[in-house]
């Protein structure tokens, strides 16, 4: 008698063959994730050691954000053209290069030509970590799925600068980029001894929709230019904001256009922004694009906080952010869980109030606010985030088909990079103004900041009503006929 074979999963619970795939990539990610965490803390003390200004210095983010933004679009083609498992172990390799590079860089120009390799690196992994775990998971227990999706952006805000400040206090800052090398290498073993070979399909080739290209890459670029000179100059009426940020909404519109134009005659984009006629990936972009107000806005003010108006080190600092760290991870299983359950709205908006709520008392604190009273804020609010990014990454999944996944995480990866340096340059100028209009001081204009976080919170409540909730299920088949043989419904969502 043949052996019985292992029951299947059920729907609501995590295939242990995804979960692999899962913590295979998510190792090598890791580096991608406490290297931008780190860095974002040691940006003075290259300043001061490199003797650089800070408007070169600010190069060493810019440069890294500008690769990634024109990686990003070529994940998608990368992985139909030479497989996914190739693609992941290139992009990881590259990051590993750039990684040393820029712990050897020897003056201030080398180190922003070496953060541009670890970008394209960077811009490649991000939407293709999401695309092969999405893929895995074929559409079940999506809120569970997203939970391991976006763990390491979990816990890089905790390590991270604890990291970062521990290496720039006690050795040179060439250890922030040697902290990349053993996760590099760790997953590029694991993923040559355990990913799945890759089986391309036979034919032709996809080629490489260059028209796209020059039309998204340099768009893209252009608009995070624009933003990340807005936070730099304190204001949006410079040139150097305006123009590249008129030239890179102009190319975004015309690919946008264009790439609608070749999909209608079965052409493949670079992007396949079509997608955004389908509610849960429009709604899931337009929410992860505004979270960049509200969420990554507020995460570039608390640090300035409390080194700024509480005085401490950069050490510190990462140390007192911890807690919204921990309530983050502590919200990851009850929101994967209501997400599968009741679906994202409601647990989207619930996550928004809680972080509105709990950005409040920041508006109220001063030098001497207790740190434990605002550590438990912290706390909070890190749970409301950790509610809001899980819940609106899993709809944006919703009903799509297997090839759609990678232009989906495309598209939601963009947005989201778009977004939260819209978000992160907007609430640099209303800090800049603030201080500026109270003559100098700081803790008015982080309280004037910090309720404009509460606001732009409050508002994205608004814009979460628009998620779909959870999809009907469809009627189980009669008790007289096999599941598998049953025709498959169409998923409506409320």
């Amino acid at each position: 008698m043949a052996a019985a074979q292992a029951p299947a999963p059920g729907p609501d619970k995590i295939d242990p063959k995804v979960l692999k795939t899962a913590l295979i990539l998510v190792v090598g990610f890791m580096a991608v994730i406490f290297d931008t965490t780190i860095v974002s803390v040691a940006l003075h003390t290259l300043s001061a050691q490199l003797h650089a200004p800070v408007s070169t210095i600010q190069w060493v983010t810019t440069g890294y954000l500008l690769a990634l933004g024109i990686a990003i679009p070529l994940s998608t083609w990368g992985m139909r053209r030479f497989g996914a498992k190739r693609l992941w172990m290139a992009a990881l390799a590259v990051f590993l290069i750039g990684s040393i590079g820029s712990s050897l860089a020897w003056n201030v120009d080398a180190l922003i030509a070496w953060r541009v390799v670890q970008g394209a690196g960077g811009g490649i992994m991000f939407p293709l970590l999401t695309t092969l775990i999405m893929q895995a998971a074929g559409g079940k227990a999506l809120g569970r799925t997203v939970t391991i999706v976006v763990l390491p952006a979990l816990l890089g805000p905790i390590l991270g600068p604890l990291i970062g400040g521990a290496i720039l206090t006690h050795l040179s800052w060439r250890f922030m980029f040697w902290v990349n090398v053993p996760f590099c290498v760790a997953g590029l073993i694991l993923a040559a001894r355990y990913l799945p070979a890759d089986k391309l399909p036979a034919g032709r080739k996809p080629r490489l929709d260059l028209r796209g290209l020059a039309l998204l890459t340099p768009g893209v670029a252009a608009i995070i230019l624009g933003l990340s000179n807005a936070g730099s100059s304190a204001g949006f009426a410079h040139p150097s904001v305006i123009v590249p940020l008129v030239i890179g909404v102009a190319l975004t519109a015309a690919f946008t256009g264009y790439a609608l134009r070749r999909t209608r005659r079965n052409g493949q984009p670079l992007v396949d922004v079509s997608l955004l006629s389908h509610r849960p990936v429009a709604s899931a972009s337009a929410v992860l694009f505004f979270s960049g107000f509200s969420l990554y806005g507020a995460m570039l003010l608390l640090p300035l906080f409390y080194q700024e108006v509480r005085g401490a080190s950069a050490l510190t600092a990462g140390i007192m952010l911890v807690p919204q760290g921990l309530g983050t991870l502590l919200s990851r299983g009850l929101a994967g869980r209501l997400t599968d359950k009741i679906g994202g709205r409601p647990v989207s908006v619930a996550g928004f109030v809680i972080v509105a709520a709990a950005t409040v008392p920041f508006a109220f604190a001063g030098p001497h606010t207790n740190a434990w009273l605002l550590a438990l804020w912290l706390v909070i609010r890190g749970f409301g985030l950790g509610a809001v990014t899980i819940s609106v990454m899993a709809v944006a999944f919703l009903g799509l088909k297997k090839e759609q996944i990678s232009d989906a995480s495309v598209v939601t990866r963009m947005a989201q990079q778009v977004g939260g340096s819209f978000g992160t340059a907007v609430l640099a100028v209303i800090l800049s103004g603030a201080v500026t209009a109270h003559h100098g001081s700081l803790a008015t204009g982080f309280d004037i900041a910090f309720w404009w976080a509460t606001g732009f919170s409050a508002l994205a409540v608004l814009l979460a009503l628009w998620l779909p909730s959870a999809p009907r299920k469809p009627a189980d088949p009669p008790k007289d006929q096999d599941p598998a043989s049953a025709s498959p419904a169409r998923v409506v969502h409320r």
